[in-house]
């Protein structure tokens, strides 16, 4: 009940109006998907608690609109699970437990991001051990870091290998040189040693 009040509540409008919360979406082709992918789990069988699918914003009848949008009773067969969306859609996936949420989780071959709300540190630190994910969140909607940690997922969630910011991301623009040197005496040049030196 309070996700779809918070919802129902955002302001879609012209994104240059001061009060506004959300624009358009990009394109008629991202428009298109998005309701493609809703349509799609509405007739799978899933409950559409919040439906932004028709929304028309007064004076851009032509504009790209979605509303916010919540889809409930989504399974992971349906491609609004098995797609990003990219777009204000909040899919709702249930499990029964903490165990069942990990394997759901580990079960997606993508890992970027993922969160528990729960006021018990165990299942916090069971999660955050458990799932196969690069970026979890405990009791924080995003879990997205600062700067100087790595951004990035893991699994299919990461292309090559390296994050995009903290210490990878310098690494990635980075290549390293080794200079291994020695400037010995002129007087006894000869007496150099040509193994490692060891301890």
């Amino acid at each position: 009940k309070k996700v779809e009040e918070r919802a129902l509540a955002v302001k879609v409008k012209n994104g240059t109006e001061p009060d506004a919360e959300m624009g358009p979406v990009i394109t008629p082709a991202s428009k298109e998907r998005i309701v493609r992918i809703v349509t799609e789990a509405e007739a799978a069988g899933a409950a559409m608690v919040v439906d932004g699918r028709d929304l028309v914003v007064p004076g851009h009848e032509e504009g790209f609109w979605v509303g916010p949008t919540v889809i409930d009773h989504v399974t992971a067969e349906m491609t609004a699970y098995t797609e990003e969306i990219f777009g204000p859609v909040l899919v709702v996936v249930r499990v029964e437990d903490l165990d069942e949420g990990i394997k759901l989780i580990n079960s997606n071959p993508y890992g970027n991001g993922t969160a528990i709300f729960t006021s018990s540190g165990a299942n916090a630190r069971k999660f955050q051990r458990s799932v196969t994910v690069g970026m979890v969140g405990i009791n924080v909607p995003l879990p997205v870091p600062v700067a100087y940690h790595s951004f990035g997922g893991w699994k299919a969630s990461l292309f090559g290998d390296k994050h995009i910011y903290g210490p990878e991301g310098v690494s990635f623009y980075t290549r390293g040189k080794v200079i291994t040197s020695r400037w010995p005496e002129p007087t006894h040049a000869s007496g150099a040693s040509y193994n490692f030196p060891s301890n």
